[in-house]
């Protein structure tokens, strides 16, 4: 035991190991964040204490935010939630003149290189993940960076984060659906496909599902369609429900892009959108409104703009008066939902 203390090899992981918890907790303890209880958290900076166990001087000047560059990460860039929120992002963080380097990590392949090199080639004083799918590990190797970690447009852990209550958007659009009448109600979802845990797909699945269990009606699982995230998820997922001996009247889709991957296929396919099937999507993506596709409309870019200014308030050493900020949502009826049962409508097909 003694063999320990003093020493210049002295790390997190001894630490933890001495106290019995894992890395993460000792990252918490020892940075005063909340998740530890205070018995513990005074353990751990004692054993910390007895073993000699100090942040390095560069991990010192990264908490002070010396280095003046913060990372934002997004699992895609070509996608127009994703490239307008890191925009808003990016612009707030500018005006403050801190360089933005900018990270797309799609897959667990590429998540998995950024958490190992970031730390050790690209110092950065925090990081802004835009509404990242992630595993369990991932989680606790955020923890373990040394940096400040804010969440726009999800939710990941207990890090401070910015973004809209997905289970209400699914309950909100589905609640319209049912309101029209429709009782046959699908949703196109897409996930990503490695098994990391997406919020926002994970909460407006979980809406879906209760807002058709409060208005008494049964959950068919052939009308839970999920697709690989991608420009086709919409079309191939409309495409599945069209080929069901009883087709849904009415879609809810993840996103206004996979709405109108859906619209397309359905016009392909010689059907009439809403006569003979409704659509909703969300977002507020611009096309939408070209479209006359209605949405559950968040405001993404007020989302990336808050998200930023919560990285530069915590580098700044500013108390965070809301660690978890939720912006409201609309509803914006446009013409791509209508009652069911309309003459030639999918309502009145046999079966």
């Amino acid at each position: 035991m003694d063999d320990l203390a003093g020493s210049s090899e002295i790390n997190m992981a001894d630490v933890a190991e001495r106290a019995g918890v894992s890395t993460a907790t000792v990252s918490r303890a020892l940075r005063d964040l909340p998740g530890v209880s205070e018995r513990t958290r005074l353990r751990i900076k004692a054993i910390a204490d007895e073993l000699a166990y100090v942040v390095s001087p560069e991990a010192s000047r990264l908490a002070k935010g010396a280095t003046g560059r913060i990372a934002i990460v997004a699992p895609r860039m070509d996608v127009w939630f994703y490239s307008r929120m890191l925009a808003c992002v990016e612009e707030v963080l500018s005006d403050a003149d801190m360089d933005v380097l900018m990270y797309q990590v799609d897959g667990r392949q590429q998540r998995n290189r950024f958490f190992r090199d970031l730390p050790a080639r690209r110092k950065v004083d925090a990081v802004v993940l835009i509404a990242l799918p992630v595993l369990q590990d991932e989680v606790e190797r955020l923890d373990l960076m040394g940096v400040e970690v804010v969440v726009a447009g999800g939710e990941i852990g207990s890090f401070p984060h910015v973004r809209v209550d997905d289970f209400e958007v699914a309950v909100t659009a589905v609640g319209h659906l049912v309101e029209l009448g429709h009782r046959r109600i699908a949703m196109i979802r897409t996930s990503d496909t490695d098994g990391a845990y997406w919020s926002a797909d994970a909460e407006r699945s979980r809406g879906y599902l209760a807002a058709l269990a409060s208005a008494g009606l049964d959950a068919d699982p052939a009308y839970l369609v999920t697709m690989p995230f991608g420009p086709r998820a919409g079309a191939d997922g409309m495409a599945r429900l069209l080929e069901l001996d009883v087709p849904p009247t009415a879609v809810f889709a993840y996103s206004d892009e996979v709405a109108l991957g859906a619209y397309r296929h359905l016009l392909a396919a010689g059907l009439r959108v809403p006569e003979q099937m409704s659509l909703i999507g969300v977002d507020g993506h611009p096309i939408a409104d070209l479209f006359g596709l209605s949405s559950v409309v968040q405001s993404v870019a007020e989302q990336g703009r808050l998200a930023g200014r919560m990285a530069l308030d915590l580098l700044s050493g500013r108390q965070l008066q809301n660690r978890h900020v939720v912006v409201p949502t609309h509803l914006e009826l446009r013409g791509s939902t209508a009652p069911p049962g309309a003459p030639g409508g999918l309502d009145n097909l046999p079966g």
